[in-house]
């Protein structure tokens, strides 16, 4: 005796079949040639084991050197690097094809000519090793972010436990990676990359951002900071900061375009703070007090605060009554 599923599996299997000739987006069945996520989360964990020998290891490598043990990392991610970016290369390329055209569906390398696909896989390669070029400027940055980390939480026992504990180095160090990528005008990849760090941490941050040296985030936990952000360097961002766009109404009209604040050097922005808009400045040495709303720009020098909330007790039952506060206070932050 048939179950009903045996019954009636071929019959739901030709109707999903079916639905897939609409010829939407999501219709696409280009999964071998596009990139593969999974892939690109693991070359960003070996990438840690390159940019922190000392701290990330990988165990499938056994030597008694640690530069043979670098070597074959490296070569490892070189190989699954490069075909990732040719294959986000071909994807981005078909995409424009299809978006102009009407192509029927297939494989990517049957659309594309052979001599673009080998045009498309040198890119790659010189890609490649342009972006490991890189790695020794990018820990460079990363040296600073951690003195910055050391510097700036009292709660750090040692550099060791930063890099090894805290969600916001972390998602700083794949920032970084991930911003390289970016650079190099690689679609897709950079941000698989950091969407995968803030899957870890809660932390948001657009590869397209820049972000100069000494950058320090504490706790981490909600913070946004969006593709035109502009970040100077010895800033520090408590969690839930947004740094965000004014509207988005505008839709696919404002891509490319300066969305997001700049905030220069030196600027304090504590927890809660929301500062949007492409054409907000926050002036250097100024300090953005917890939980402000800033959509205009702040001259140099500036604290920014909200007054002290109003608080009310209620204590046995009595009637609540308003809490005085002194003329001077104000409510930076809470942490």
């Amino acid at each position: 005796m048939k179950s009903y599923i045996s019954d009636n599996i071929q019959q739901a299997i030709c109707r999903i079949m079916k639905d897939f000739q609409g010829g939407r987006p999501i219709d696409s069945l280009h999964a071998l040639s596009e990139p593969d996520k999974e892939i690109i989360t693991g070359i960003t964990d070996r990438l840690l084991r390159v940019v922190y020998p000392g701290y990330y290891h990988d165990r499938t490598y056994r030597y008694y050197e640690i530069r043979n043990n670098l070597t074959a990392a490296i070569e490892d991610i070189a190989y699954h690097l490069r075909k990732q970016i040719s294959n986000s290369l071909k994807n981005e390329r078909v995409s424009i094809l299809y978006e102009n055209l009407e192509i029927p569906d297939g494989e990517t390398d049957e659309i594309l000519p052979p001599l673009e696909i080998a045009h498309i896989e040198e890119q790659a390669e010189q890609i490649t090793i342009e972006f490991l070029r890189r790695i020794p400027k990018v820990r460079e940055y990363l040296d600073t972010d951690l003195e910055a980390f050391f510097d700036g939480d009292p709660a750090a026992e040692s550099r060791d436990e930063i890099i090894l504990c805290y969600p916001g180095f972390y998602a700083i160090t794949v920032f970084r990676l991930a911003h390289e990528l970016y650079q190099l005008k690689v679609p897709m990849l950079p941000r698989i990359m950091t969407e995968y760090a803030h899957t870890q941490t809660g932390i948001d941050i657009n590869p397209g951002a820049t972000i100069g040296k000494y950058f320090f985030i504490d706790h981490g936990t909600g913070i946004v900071i969006g593709e035109t952000t502009t970040i100077g360097e010895h800033v520090k961002v408590y969690q839930g900061v947004t740094l965000g766009a004014l509207s988005t109404r505008g839709g696919r009209k404002l891509q490319n375009k300066k969305r997001h604040p700049t905030i220069e050097d030196n600027v304090t922005i504590y927890s809660g703070a929301s500062i949007l808009g492409g054409d907000t400045v926050i002036g250097r040495n100024s300090i953005i007090g917890g939980n402000v709303f800033i959509t205009s720009s702040i001259e140099a020098d500036t604290r920014v605060s909200v007054k002290n909330q109003e608080l009310r007790f209620d204590s046995d039952c009595h009637e609540l009554t308003p809490v005085e506060e002194k003329e001077s206070e104000v409510w930076y932050y809470i942490i």
